[in-house]
């Protein structure tokens, strides 16, 4: 963990580098020592059906997820939350200063009774 799930409006897909924004959230998550590089997953969802404020079709939204495991005190969720949201807002800090944008970013812990997994890329990335 976590997984991290993009959400932004299709408005923005040619402005927002996708590939390198999740690379940037990846890295930055494997950063702090909290979440191991095998249990991290990135995935982006546009959404082609939104309405923002006013209905100004120039609006735009990137809204992450962090779905994180279970454990964790609230100073590090905190800690970790910020640290992602910081490099969303950086990434995205031209398109913030061009068009009207929400940004935001929410940090969940999955309830581990319903959480199955089964996962080898710790081992293959021993290797």
């Amino acid at each position: 963990m976590p997984h991290l799930i993009i959400e932004y409006s299709a408005n923005l897909e040619a402005e927002i580098d996708l590939d390198g924004l999740m690379r940037k959230l990846r890295d930055v998550a494997a950063a702090g020592g909290v979440f191991p590089l095998p249990g991290i997953r990135v995935r982006a969802a546009r959404r082609d059906r939104y309405l923002i404020a006013d209905g100004d079709l120039e609006h735009g939204f990137v809204h992450v997820t962090a779905r994180i495991g279970t454990g964790r005190d609230e100073a590090t969720r905190r800690a970790q939350a910020q640290l992602l949201f910081d490099a969303l807002c950086e990434h995205l800090a031209p398109v913030y200063r061009r068009r009207g944008l929400a940004l935001s970013l929410e940090m969940v812990e999955i309830d581990p009774v319903g959480s199955l997994k089964k996962n080898n890329l710790h081992e293959r990335l021993r290797r």
